[in-house]
């Protein structure tokens, strides 16, 4: 495949988990997917990623992303994306706080043959936490 088909791959992904279609796990996902950055509790496989996605559609439902940066090499796609959702229900043992936040997020996806093989990650997850009012911002108590 080409560096354009696996970018045009990974787009249809994160439009597909920002729509809530968990379908493009199955459709884009390797039956071997490696999935590198599992939260605690979840397989690091496809069942793994469509767990994890439907606790995250939960919690938040009007969860999205939006690509900011996207850059591609060889067999490697790595985008800068930015996470948005409202918390309205209980995500990973935290209860709903009802305020919404935005995060940054950086994703490196490995294909092979028109699917996701690997896929690593680097989430801004204490600020997600400090703007939903459940890690104290710096210098508050």
């Amino acid at each position: 495949m080409s560096i354009e088909q696996n970018k045009a791959i990974t787009r249809r992904i994160v439009v597909g988990l920002s729509q809530g279609d968990l379908s493009v796990i199955d459709e884009l996902f390797a039956a071997n997917y490696v999935e590198h950055a599992a939260p605690p509790d979840f397989p690091p496989g496809r069942e793994g990623v469509k767990q994890f996605f439907s606790a995250v559609r939960a919690a938040f439902p009007d969860f999205s992303y939006t690509i900011d940066d996207e850059i591609a090499e060889g067999d490697k796609v790595v985008q800068r994306v930015t996470g948005r959702g409202t918390m309205q229900g209980e995500f990973m043992g935290m209860t709903a706080t009802g305020k919404q936040a935005a995060w940054t997020e950086i994703h490196v996806a490995r294909l092979v043959d028109g699917k996701v093989v690997e896929h690593w990650a680097n989430i801004d997850q204490l600020g997600m936490l400090q703007q939903l009012g459940l890690v104290p911002m710096p210098g508050q108590a």
